[in-house]
C-alpha cells in the first residue's frame, strides 16, 4: 500500500530524493525500487487516472509487436503489477511468460492478478534486476518492457541485457513515455504533466514525491531517435519506433 507523504512535511528531503532518482548508479536504483514498492497499492489507479485509461491500449499495442517471434518463452521486464505480462499471455497462449521486477511490492500485486486471470497459470513472476538478469543468453523469444527504460541507472546496460537474453530473431519491445512534440499540444501536456499529475499523485496516490519524479524523469530521458540509436549500438537491428497518445508515448522495436 502506498505510504502517504506530505510535500509540506518533508520538502527538502523529498526534493533531494527526487534528485537522486534522476541521477545514475546505485542511488537511483535504490530510489526507484523503494518508490515503486511504496506506490504499488495505487499504481494501477493512478495509471488509469493519468492516462484517462489509455495505458491499457498502449500495452496491447506493445504486446502485438512481439508477433512474430521464435519459439520459446517470453520475458516482460519491469512487469510491475503484471498488466503487460497478462496481455502477452492472451496473445501467446502456448508460451510461458516470465514477469521480472526488482520492486517486491509490485510483484505482490502482480501475483494476486496472476492467480485470478485466465492466462495466469502460464505466467511466472521473478524478482530480478534488469541490469543483471539471472537468465542465460538467448533464453527468450521476445523481451518487452513498459515504462522501464527511463528508470534504469544505466540505460545502455539495460538494453544490452535485453539483447543478451533474446534468441536470434527475437523481438525487443519497449513502451516508454516521451516528451510530446506536437505543436500546440506539447506545452499543454507539459503543464498537465508537471503541475496536475504531482497534485493528483499526492491526493490520490498518497505520494507527491513519486509523481514529481515521473515528469522530471521523462524530461531528462533520451529522445525516441536517440533511443533507437542506442538500441542499434547494443546489437539490435531493424530498429523502429512509433508514437501513440498524441506523441506522449513511443513503442520501440528491434530484432536480436
Amino acid at each position: 500500500m502506498a505510504t502517504s507523504r506530505s510535500s509540506s512535511s518533508q520538502p527538502s528531503s523529498g526534493a533531494h530524493a527526487v534528485s537522486v532518482g534522476l541521477g545514475e548508479g546505485p542511488g537511483k536504483a535504490r530510489f526507484v525500487s523503494e518508490m515503486f514498492s511504496r506506490i504499488a497499492g495505487r499504481y494501477d489507479l493512478m495509471n488509469g487516472l493519468m492516462t484517462f485509461g489509455m495505458h491499457h491500449a498502449w500495452r496491447r499495442s506493445a504486446a502485438r509487436e512481439t508477433i512474430p517471434s521464435p519459439d520459446g518463452p517470453g520475458l516482460d521486464l519491469a512487469t510491475g503489477t503484471g498488466d503487460l505480462a497478462l496481455e502477452l499471455g492472451q496473445i501467446h497462449r502456448h508460451r510461458t511468460i516470465v514477469g521480472a521486477d526488482f520492486a517486491h511490492g509490485m510483484l505482490t500485486i502482480a501475483e494476486t492478478k496472476r492467480r485470478t486471470e485466465e492466462t495466469g497459470g502460464r505466467i511466472r513472476l521473478v524478482e530480478a534486476d534488469a541490469l543483471a538478469l539471472p537468465f542465460e543468453a538467448r533464453t527468450f523469444a521476445f523481451v518487452t518492457s513498459a515504462f522501464l527504460l527511463r528508470n534504469l541507472a544505466d540505460l545502455r546496460q539495460g538494453l544490452a541485457e535485453m539483447r543478451r537474453v533474446s534468441r536470434p530473431g527475437g523481438r525487443v519491445v519497449a513502451l516508454e513515455i516521451t516528451q510530446a512534440d506536437l505543436p500546440g499540444w506539447a506545452p499543454l501536456f507539459r503543464a498537465y504533466f508537471h503541475h496536475v499529475v504531482p497534485r493528483v499523485g499526492a491526493l490520490v496516490g498518497g505520494d507527491r514525491e513519486a509523481y514529481t519524479y515521473l515528469p522530471q524523469s521523462v524530461e531528462r530521458f533520451v529522445t525516441p531517435p536517440a533511443l533507437s540509436a542506442l538500441m542499434e549500438e547494443v546489437g539490435l537491428r531493424s530498429v523502429k519506433y512509433r508514437r501513440l497518445g498524441f506523441g506522449t508515448v513511443s513503442i520501440h522495436t528491434g530484432i536480436a
